[in-house]
């Protein structure tokens, strides 16, 4: 596996600790529908919650999050619609991105609500 795969994982894997500890449970880990990938789907207080892990070794080329393109950003509400109608999830939903930078010192950033749905 490519190190920038294995970076990947380790960040997903860093970010489902991270929620855990908020109180969130998860629900998925890696969840596909056509080409698009939700990294974490969790829930906290009935709110379904759709997450991007970013992860770099460090930000000399920019931010995590800065990698969030608005393709991504499109895939990810297509799936949310699928998700949702799939459960029967009729509440709240959220997309929120998880940006961990490795070096010098770990750095995780969770922003709620990172972008907003134009349906």
């Amino acid at each position: 596996m490519a190190a920038h795969n294995e970076l990947g994982k380790q960040g997903e894997y860093l970010a489902r600790l991270f929620l855990l500890k908020k109180g969130y449970e998860i629900l998925e880990t890696n969840w596909t529908v056509g080409k698009a990938e939700v990294d974490l789907i969790a829930r906290k207080r009935g709110v379904i919650i759709f997450v991007e892990v970013k992860t770099r070794q460090n930000s000399v080329f920019g931010y995590p999050e800065e990698g969030v393109t608005a393709k991504k950003e499109k895939l990810m509400m297509e799936a949310a619609v699928f998700y949702t109608r799939e459960i029967g999830h009729e509440g709240e939903i959220r997309f929120d991105i998880i940006a961990i930078t490795i070096e010098p010192d770990m750095e995780i950033r969770h922003f709620r609500d990172a972008f907003f749905p134009v349906w």
